[in-house]
This record gives C-alpha cells, structure tokens and sequence, in this order.
C-alpha cells in the first residue's frame, strides 16, 4: 500500500472515481487542492517535465475544448506560464509517492505505479469529468 499526495480539482466527479478506485485498493491518499496549491515552475516541472507539452493540459478545461488553447502550439515555457496563471489547465489528477509523480489517470500506468488491486478495471483512461454539469460543458472553476 502507497501513501499518495493527490491533486485534484475539489468537486471533480473523475477525480472522486480515480479516489476510490486508489481507496478500494487500500493505498491512502492525502488531497490537495490543484487550482489553490502555490505551485511554482520548479514544483510544477516535477511532474510535467518528463511528458510533451501538449500532455500537460487538461483536454476538459473551457478554454482548450473551445480552441482558445491549442496546446500542441505552445513552447514549454508558454505553457508552464500559462498553467501557473490558470490551474484549470493542468492536467489531473497530479500524484506524489514519495519522489517518483504520475500526471493522469490511465488505470494500466496507476497499477503499474502502485498497484490497483484485482479488480482494477480494463486498461482505460479516466480523465476528464463524467458527471454532469461538467460533461455537457468542460470543466469549470469550482463556485465561490
């Protein structure tokens, strides 16, 4: 079992499906919130450095559905600038078990981390929001 720091987007129906499939295989998780946490480049870049640009982006979020941000056009530093300025744009869920981090939920990339159990679902990743509000539209900053 692996003590997870887990980042997510509070009320994120996929990350509450990514939570319990962690739970259910008996790892404990300690969340933080990803759009509030004061991220900076260097503790941003531990987790997205070792992926293209274009993978650290959340495909959900408004402003890149729409077109508004295209992310396979933007250079690195663009776009750490551009996630710094706007957390709804990373991608999610970010996790932390001890010094190694996993950006996203592909559930054959998770067990292979740490393990899901034997009723890890099939190979498949579980990004982005599948409850409504949040599948008819993207992702929204969470309410005031």
């Amino acid at each position: 079992m692996a003590h997870i720091v887990f980042y997510e987007k509070p009320g994120c129906g996929g990350n509450a499906r990514q939570k319990a499939l962690l739970r259910g295989a008996r790892h404990t998780l300690e969340t933080r919130d990803l759009l509030a946490w004061p991220w900076t480049a260097a503790t941003l870049l531990d987790f997205l450095a070792p992926l293209p640009v274009a993978q650290w982006f959340n495909r959900a979020a408004p402003r890149v559905k729409s077109g508004e941000v295209v992310p396979e056009q933007l250079d690195a530093e663009a776009a750490l600038a551009l996630l710094l300025a706007e957390p709804l744009l990373i991608r999610r869920p970010l996790m932390q078990w001890g010094d190694s981090r996993l950006v996203g939920f592909d559930t054959q990339q998770v067990h292979d981390w740490v393990g899901l159990g034997p009723n890890a679902p099939a190979p498949t990743a579980l990004e982005g929001c599948a409850a409504a509000p949040h599948a008819a539209g993207g992702c929204r900053a969470p309410s005031s």
